[in-house]
């Protein structure tokens, strides 16, 4: 991250007698006037304004403290050491950064300038390094007020081979130019410091999110991480597969994958993209122009979408990679569903492993048989990318425009770049009757149940270990639902279950005394409707989109929406946003 934020480093000392004193400045004429020939023109800043904030009372030293003035941040660390060789037992100094006003990190220039001053303590306080250069230069200064020109204390100048300007000088430099610097004092103290940039804290990882790789794994060293979950999810890490079908290829808990992942987001080891699908609708961004007439930009994604041709035996036969036939083969199996992981092959890539045979497939790397994109080609497909087209139809459309061009590399190279962005589908509930009522019907054979106990009921509830119904009903059948498990299963999985009874006749009757079994009739959902509606009341909020909810129940997409828009007439419907 080398840059050129730091202005100007000066060191300012307080004495007891003169006040505060800029002793050193790099560059000359940053903080105090000077009459060098190289010294700036007018100072950063006026220093008598801000003598409080840099050489504060005793209650302030010791910490961190930074302030703007003119436009510039000052960053710096005042430091007291309390012993009784010093004047008043006391020695304040200040080694203090300055750098733009508008700087956004600038919280890593506050560690350095804290390091810095903690380092310049213990070496005063082992051998006196800031003190020894001051010997009579007190007494020589002309009394010129604070603020002086630095050339009036002998000793301190250029010339005069001062350590503590030397160490200005080269801290100023070597972090403007290489973002780090080693500083030998003496044969046993060395400075070392450099600047770690303050990185945000990385987003809420996702399940339906699909990680892709920004650095290559082969120049790391192997294993990049003690971590055992980061070690077996890096080989599964392709930019098709989702967070949770990671998990599930390399066995791993799904929270401790997310972690992992995470950490990779957080040192931008990789980028999240959205599941892959034809079925999907991508679109356009205003970022758009600048891909247009950024040339750099446009032969970078010619080399990444760019597919070779292969050659099939002796006939030499040219086979194009993502042809229309592989296209609609993978077309049908892709839009079937992205978070049910059948497209994990990536849609129309075609995979060379298919044709490699002994002797019969070769590449071709003649410039004849190479195919021929140019930026025309990839403005016009971008730009036909539109709202309410949908990608498969997108492909049928231009054919004759996509030859050797792998379309999941092409739509993921416009979402890195951020000129593409997905249409999300989701799901929201237009009625607050969900999951649905049970029958009216249901509702009023259960009333009559209760006032005549000798005529049959449509359910038979179990409570507890308990059964509550008539003593008979453990040897009852099920004929109409040969699927449903007998009494005595249900009783184990659940402590309160309402049964579906098959018909009138071979309804047992109920116990009269133990009418409030039959309360459970007023909640009563049927198997179809509750796995028609419960698992997806959470997701009808318009905040989950489709690639969250198929991901999380593990359905298709065709089969989600299918169950949001057979809810019931109005209950629910599927936007686009």
């Amino acid at each position: 991250m080398p840059t050129r934020a730091i202005k100007a480093i000066f060191y300012t000392r307080f004495h007891h007698e003169k006040g505060n004193r800029v002793l050193h400045q790099v560059p000359r004429g940053s903080i105090t006037p000077s009459t060098l020939p190289s010294a700036l023109p007018t100072p950063l800043f006026p220093f008598l304004s801000v003598t409080q904030y840099l050489i504060p009372t005793q209650q302030f030293c010791d910490r961190l403290l930074t302030f703007c003035v003119n436009h510039h941040r000052v960053i710096g660390y005042p430091v007291c050491i309390r012993e009784g060789k010093y004047s008043r037992n006391e020695f304040i100094f200040n080694f203090a950064v300055v750098i733009g006003e508008n700087e956004l990190d600038w919280a890593c220039y506050g560690e350095v300038v804290r390091k810095l001053g903690r380092l310049l303590r213990g070496l005063e306080e082992q051998g006196g390094f800031l003190s020894r250069e001051e010997a009579g230069v007190w007494d020589e200064d002309d009394g010129g007020g604070v603020g002086s020109d630095d050339e009036g204390l002998s000793g301190f100048g250029i010339g005069s081979g001062s350590k503590v300007y030397a160490l200005c000088e080269m801290v100023l430099e070597d972090l403007n130019n290489y973002a780090e610097c080693m500083i030998p004092i003496d044969d046993s103290n060395t400075i070392n410091l450099k600047l770690f940039p303050t990185r945000p804290p990385p987003p809420p990882i996702l399940a339906h999110q699909v990680p892709l790789l920004t650095i290559s794994l082969s120049s790391l060293q192997t294993p990049i991480s003690s971590d055992l979950t980061l070690n077996r999810i890096l080989s599964y890490i392709n930019g098709v597969n989702s967070i949770s079908h990671i998990a599930q290829l390399a066995d791993t808990d799904l929270s401790l994958t997310r972690k992992a992942i995470q950490h990779l987001v957080y040192y931008g080891c990789l980028v999240l993209l959205d599941i892959f699908s034809f079925a999907a609708i991508y679109a356009p961004t205003a970022e758009i122009g600048g891909f247009i007439v950024d040339a750099d930009l446009k032969e970078e994604c010619m080399r990444y979408v760019k597919v070779p041709r292969l050659r099939l035996g002796s006939s030499a036969r040219t086979i194009r990679v993502g042809s229309e036939s592989e296209k609609s083969r993978d077309e049908r199996g892709s839009t079937s569903s992205s978070a049910s992981q059948h497209n994990e092959a990536g849609g129309s890539t075609l995979k060379t492993s298919e044709f490699d045979s002994p002797g019969t497939t070769q590449m071709n790397d003649e410039s004849e048989d190479e195919w021929q994109i140019d930026h025309e080609t990839l403005i016009t497909l971008y730009t036909s990318l539109r709202q309410g087209l949908t990608l498969k139809n997108w492909v049928l459309e231009n054919l004759d425009l996509l030859g050797g061009i792998d379309v999941r590399r092409f739509i993921t190279f416009g979402i890195i770049k951020g000129f593409l962005y997905r249409v999300h589908k989701y799901a929201i509930a237009t009625s607050t009757a969900l999951p649905p009522a049970p029958p009216t019907s249901l509702q009023t054979s259960a009333a009559t149940s209760t006032a005549n106990p000798s005529r049959d009921s449509d359910t038979a509830t179990i409570r507890g270990t308990t059964q509550r119904h008539h003593p008979s009903a453990s040897n009852s059948q099920l004929p109409s639902q040969p699927n449903v498990p007998s009494h005595s299963h249900f009783q184990h999985q659940n402590p309160s279950i309402s049964l579906h009874r098959p018909s009138i006749a071979s309804t047992p009757n109920l116990n009269p005394s133990k009418t409030e079994d039959l309360h459970g009739l007023n909640s009563f959902v049927s198997d179809r409707e509750r796995e028609s509606g419960l698992p997806m009341l959470k997701f009808l909020d318009g905040m989950h989109c489709f690639d969250e909810i198929c991901t999380e129940l593990g359905l298709p997409e065709k089969v989600v929406e299918g169950k949001v828009r057979g809810m019931g007439e109005g209950s629910g419907a599927v936007i686009h946003r």
